[in-house]
């Protein structure tokens, strides 16, 4: 289904019993809203919860905007998320963010807590400004930011933007590798339903307001933190200044997985999300 948001068209998507309590699920930086694999959402509507996911602007079918010229703010992903749950007449709903949905999280947690029954934050960081506390990426990943963006596909070639893809993935994996049989499938899957995949880059030139990280403490509903003892661009660190700095974050550590979410790390994750979002 399609709804209108403040100056865009978000494509959303919903699995469950609308009875069940409401999970909202915010995707990170470029990616749609079926980096949420199909199969992990059906296994958490099994558990009883009504699971919604949806395309971020300039990502799969939601509106775009010309690459190097996003239209909006951070701001206004932030009340997009809101704008979702009163289209689909959600009162409260648990907000699990990955990456940069779960920097999303933490300001829709926090500025709207009204909304707000319960987070997941998943492979993130403290809002605001890193601090001297929190470690940097990897050498490698600091090393790969420093070369700069490989030259891009030609975005009409599906094969080779699939690769192109894949291999921005591989940076990020934990120390099993990428699934690359799964992500395929799925970078095929982003393909055929993005309406401009240059476009997701745009999620890197975002302005907007910037949540003090003090403002954590204000979060008074209860805090879940799946972190990767591999995650190479937010050291888990990021994930244990996030349990303390949260009152009663519980953080779960996940061994082995880095910044991703393969099907192998849901038999962990997904448990986890259920007992939380209950």
């Amino acid at each position: 289904m399609r709804l209108a948001t403040d100056g865009a068209e978000l494509c959303v998507d919903t699995t469950g019993d609308r009875g069940d309590p409401a999970v909202l699920l915010v995707a990170g930086a470029h990616a749609s809203m079926d980096y949420w694999e199909e199969p992990f959402c059906a296994r958490l509507a099994g558990a009883g919860r009504y699971v919604i996911r949806y395309d971020l602007r300039d990502t799969g079918a939601s509106t775009t905007y010309p690459p190097g010229r996003p239209g909006y703010t951070s701001d206004d992903l932030v009340s997009d998320a809101v704008a979702i749950l009163d289209g689909l007449g959600v009162g409260r709903a648990h907000v699990a963010g990955i990456s940069m949905g779960g920097a999303l999280a933490q300001r829709i947690v926090v500025e709207h807590p009204a909304r707000v029954r319960g987070v997941t934050l998943m492979s993130t960081s403290p809002a605001g400004p890193g601090g001297p506390d929190l470690p940097p990426p990897s050498e490698e990943l600091r090393a790969l930011f420093a070369r700069g963006d490989a030259a891009e596909p030609d975005w009409s070639d599906r094969d080779a933007v699939i690769a192109f893809l894949l291999e921005g993935e591989r940076p990020y994996a934990g120390r099993r590798g990428l699934e690359e049989e799964r992500l395929r499938e799925l970078l095929g899957r982003v393909y055929d339903r993005s309406s401009s995949l240059a476009s997701g880059g745009n999620h890197y030139l975002l302005e907007g307001t910037e949540m003090p990280r003090a403002r954590l403490g204000e979060i008074a509903v209860p805090a879940l933190i799946i972190h990767g003892t591999d995650d190479p661009l937010f050291p888990p660190a990021h994930g244990e200044a996030l349990a303390r700095e949260i009152p009663g974050g519980r953080l779960l550590l996940v061994e082995g997985l880095g910044h991703e979410l393969p099907r192998w790390a849901w038999d962990e994750v997904l448990p986890a999300l259920v007992e939380a979002t209950g």
